[in-house]
């Protein structure tokens, strides 16, 4: 099966590390792993948050600048 290896000596193998470990300590192994796995695909998909401050803070300039011309036309009206 693998290099040489046969099933009854995986099964021998398995059956020892379900002793040493217990099955409660693998089963939370295995959802580890997975939830690690899943965070790294997340990670992986997500947009970096550098792209996006950029165009954050162009469009709080913006609305600073439009806020303080209006003030500027409001104080010449009084």
């Amino acid at each position: 099966m693998f290099a040489g290896i046969s099933m009854w000596q995986l099964l021998i193998v398995l059956a020892i590390v379900i002793m040493i470990f217990g099955t409660k300590k693998l089963r939370n192994m295995g959802g580890d792993l997975g939830s690690a796995v899943k965070g790294f695909k997340d990670a992986m998909n997500k947009e970096p948050e550098d792209s996006k401050k950029p165009e954050a803070l162009t469009d709080q300039k913006l609305q600073d600048a439009d806020f303080e011309e209006t003030k500027k036309k409001d104080q010449d009206k009084v």
